[in-house]
């Protein structure tokens, strides 16, 4: 159910950016947005299936998916970054393409060492038992977890530099990338204690895996939706400002 929604929500935003955003040059977000969607609708259980079938029902529609959200996740660190001139360089090394070949590198060599059986759409429910898919999802979230820290950092930078309106997206940013990190945190924790044995503080820590994951994507969605909303609605304002001072000045005159 919270990966249906996640991912009606991540259209929404996709249909959003191509409304908003049009004519502009840099297409990073559009491009994180539509490639997280596309990872999201993978995991909704009845898509997962076909499309695993269709990839030789061995699970490598998991790998997709996590592919896809670790590229989406790239180009949103990178829509990020370019919003402002804060980029210091532990954030250009986050958001980098050699973190993210290093990334994708590792979780595809660790993925195929996995004894993966046949299509299952729990699948670090009934694999997570084994130390190669563990270090896969440490090193796809911890992957995730980093891009959202840098994230985190720019979101509160822009925070704290605007004023009124212009601080709302910023929040909403500042709110998703905590949740977001918290959520690469807990997986990390989930797969530590899965693959230790401790199904006690797996089962305890994993309750808190849904809210954290919609938490994350709603703000997330919300933040970088509401920048164009923001900017349209300031630079009307504006137009507004302008053209009631021309009427005053055509009086005047």
């Amino acid at each position: 159910m919270i990966q249906t929604l996640v991912a009606a929500l991540m259209w929404v935003l996709v249909a959003s950016l191509l409304i908003l955003r049009r004519g502009r040059t840099d297409r990073s977000i559009t491009y994180s947005a539509l490639t997280i969607a596309i990872a999201m609708t993978l995991n909704v259980d009845a898509i997962y299936v076909v499309v695993d079938r269709v990839l030789g029902a061995t699970n490598l529609a998991t790998l997709l998916s996590d592919g896809l959200l670790m590229i989406g996740l790239f180009f949103l660190g990178r829509a990020a970054m370019k919003a402002g001139e804060y980029r210091p360089r532990l954030v250009r090394a986050a958001v980098g393409r050699s973190a993210l070949f290093v990334a994708l590198l590792g979780a595809s060599v660790t993925f195929t060492l996995i004894h993966r059986g046949s299509t299952t759409v729990n699948f670090m429910i009934d694999l997570g038992a084994q130390p190669w898919a563990a270090t896969y999802s440490i090193v796809a979230f911890t992957y995730c977890g980093t891009v959202v820290t840098a994230m985190l950092a720019l979101a509160t930078r822009q925070f704290r530099i605007g004023d009124g309106i212009q601080r709302i997206p910023s929040a909403l940013l500042l709110i998703g990338s905590t949740s977001g990190v918290a959520l690469c945190v807990v997986v990390i924790v989930m797969d530590v204690a899965h693959i230790s044995g401790n199904l006690e503080l797996m089962n305890a820590v994993g309750e808190t895996y849904g809210p954290l994951f919609l938490l994350a994507f709603v703000f997330l969605c919300a933040g970088f939706a509401g920048q164009p909303i923001v900017r349209y609605a300031r630079d009307r304002a504006r137009r507004a400002q302008t053209t009631e001072m021309v009427r005053e000045l055509e009086s005047l005159w």
